[in-house]
């Protein structure tokens, strides 16, 4: 899919939202549109299709190098410059989930026609072209390839912070851009804090090690969590990893085009609330995945919407106990007509250190 194919799709969902034009600012999306990355641009898109791209001085030549077929301004205060092209009585969509107060005001007060959109750009990024994916794919090898160079160096003694200096840097050493995020790495009772961040506490024999993590390749984000066993697993560890298996079979096996994100969740979620621990999986159970590891879809509770073909997306149940640890196992996976692309291949079976 080319650039200009990205532009006419939000071209097109533009008269939905009774706009003549989208001013879009937020630096990921005006990437995508156009191929520019930046600290300061913006783009315009007319509901005809037209483009209008504004920069300063210093992205300048990269931007006429890199957007060929579009208008390419100079001047720093980009999305005043765009909006003056637009005539005063349009209806112009803008970015509700970025554009800053201050800024909207500021632009308000020339421009009455302003209509703050939620997901304006983000809807049509979620269905991704083939180009797109092979990245992801990419992503997600260089994931699965850093942990299995790290497996072997986990042992009692080592450091959480360890653990997560030594996946980020052979993600580097693999070809990654560099990390998708900070990644998370749990072990012991800090395993029951689904978000924690690593800190100097020393693995011990006995101890769950969650690891959440991922590489980003040409701008695309990989997400994968494993949890493993340091030592022989005590009974209640493999029963919780078995059961978070199970519960992530679930919900892989649910993923398809035309599933609701609800339907998807609850796959995964019935599985751990039959076993007794509904309250101990607490987030969402997946997210789409792309130019940002957070993006449209969302799969949780009450969330609505279809899946499309060509989502990535990922599905990540956790079951956590406070003071014990807990578990954790996520995949980013692709959905396709005939059933999801796995695109993280690490075993899922519990691997004992």
């Amino acid at each position: 899919m080319t650039y200009e194919t990205r532009r006419a799709r939000l071209a097109a969902a533009l008269p939905g939202h009774d706009a003549a034009a989208a001013l879009v600012t937020w630096p990921v999306n005006v990437r995508y549109l156009t191929g520019l990355s930046s600290s300061n641009a913006a783009v315009l898109v007319t509901a005809t299709g037209e483009a209008a791209l504004a920069t300063d001085s210093r992205y300048l030549e990269t931007a006429q190098a890199v957007c060929p077929g579009v208008e390419v301004i100079e001047d720093r205060d980009v999305a005043g410059v765009l909006l003056g092209r637009v005539p005063g009585a349009a209806r112009v969509a803008v970015e509700a989930d970025h554009m800053p107060v201050g800024l909207f005001q500021r632009l308000t007060a020339e421009h009455a026609g302003l209509h703050p959109v939620g997901g304006l750009v983000e809807a049509v990024r979620a269905v991704k072209d083939e180009g797109e994916i092979a990245a992801l794919r990419r992503a997600c090898a260089i994931t699965d390839e850093a942990f299995s160079a790290v497996l072997g160096r986990i042992a009692p003694g080592v450091t959480e912070r360890e653990i997560a200096r030594w996946l980020e840097a052979v993600m580097v050493e693999l070809g990654a851009d560099k990390p998708a995020f900070d990644s998370i790495v749990a072990s012991g009772p800090n395993g029951s804090i689904p978000h924690h961040s690593p800190s100097g506490r020393q693995v011990e024999r006995g101890d769950l090690v969650t690891m959440d993590f991922g590489a980003r390749y040409d701008g695309y984000h990989a997400d994968m969590t494993r949890t493993v066993a340091v030592g022989p697993p005590a009974p209640w560890q493999r029963d919780l990893h078995d059961l978070v298996r199970q519960a992530q079979r679930a919900g892989r096996h649910a993923v398809r085009a035309g599933a609701t994100a609800h339907e998807v969740d609850a796959a995964a979620r019935e599985v751990i609330a039959e076993a007794g621990h509904a309250e101990r999986f607490g987030h969402g159970l997946g997210h789409g995945v792309g130019l940002e590891i957070h993006e449209l879809p969302f799969l949780g509770p009450g969330r609505t919407g279809r899946l499309e073909d060509r989502v990535p997306i990922t599905v990540e149940p956790g079951v956590y106990l406070p003071g014990r640890g807990g578990v954790r196992i996520e995949d980013t996976l692709v959905t396709r007509g005939d059933g999801p692309e796995l695109l993280t291949l690490t075993t899922k079976e519990l691997l004992v250190l």
